[in-house]
C-alpha cells in the first residue's frame, strides 16, 4: 500500500520529517510518498500529516495565508493522523499564550512558547513515552511547554512532571523534535499506533 505522507513545508526540518515517515512505513511494509505542503490543495490528498518545528508565528501567518489552516483542521476533523513537533504543537494547540500565533485549535491544550528557555538551554533526554518498550532519545530545542490538556487529551510523556507529549483523537504533539534522531518510532506511534520501528 502506498500512503500520501505531507509535510507542511514553510518552515522547520522538513527533509528529516520525510525519511522518519518512510522509516516507520517501510516498517509496516508499506511506502509513503513525501508531499512537501507549501500551498493549499495538497492536504486533501493526503492520508496522514506532519505540522514541524521552525518558528510558530511565522507558520501560523503562512498557513492561514496560503489557506493551508483550513485544510489541517479539516484533515484531523476526518480522522487522518497529525503528528504536530515542537513549533507545530504551539500551532496546533488551543491557545499559545500568545496573540501573534493563530492556533488550530486541533489539539486540546495550552501552551506556553519557549518555556524551556534560548537555544543554549537546549538538550537531549531519554523519555518514556506511552507506546514505546524503550526510552525515546528526545531532544528539546527552545521546546514549548504543555501547561494543561482538555479531559480527552492523553498524556504520552512527561518530563519534570510536566506534559511533553500527547495525543488528541487522530493528533500527536511533541515539546521536542522527533526527527532530529535516527529514532522513527514516535513518527510510527503518530501514524500507525503502534512502535513497530527498531530504536
Amino acid at each position: 500500500m502506498t500512503l500520501e505522507a505531507g509535510v507542511v513545508a514553510v518552515q522547520g526540518d522538513v527533509s528529516e520529517h520525510g525519511d522518519a515517515i518512510r522509516r516507520a512505513a517501510a516498517a509496516h511494509g508499506e511506502e509513503a510518498v513525501v508531499h512537501e505542503v507549501r500551498q493549499s490543495g495538497v492536504v486533501p490528498d493526503c492520508d496522514l500529516l506532519l505540522l514541524p518545528g521552525g518558528e510558530s508565528t511565522a507558520i501560523s501567518r503562512l498557513l492561514a495565508r496560503e489557506g493551508i489552516d483550513e485544510e489541517i483542521v479539516a484533515h484531523a476533523d476526518a480522522g487522518k493522523p497529525v503528528l504536530a513537533t515542537c513549533a507545530g504543537l504551539i500551532v496546533a494547540s488551543r491557545d499559545a499564550r500568545d496573540d501573534r500565533v493563530e492556533t488550530l485549535g486541533i489539539v486540546d491544550a495550552t501552551v506556553d512558547r519557549n518555556a524551556f528557555g534560548r537555544q543554549v538551554d537546549s538538550f537531549e533526554a531519554p523519555l518514556d513515552v506511552a507506546g514505546l518498550a524503550e526510552p525515546f532519545p528526545a531532544v528539546f530545542i527552545r521546546a514549548p511547554l504543555i501547561d494543561d490538556v482538555g479531559p480527552d487529551v492523553e498524556v504520552l510523556a512527561t518530563w519534570n512532571d510536566r506534559p511533553v507529549a500527547v495525543r488528541d483523537g487522530p493528533v500527536v504533539g511533541t515539546s521536542f523534535h522527533p526527527e532530529l534522531t535516527s529514532d522513527a518510532r514516535v513518527h510510527d506511534l503518530a501514524f500507525f499506533e503502534t512502535a513497530e520501528v527498531e530504536a
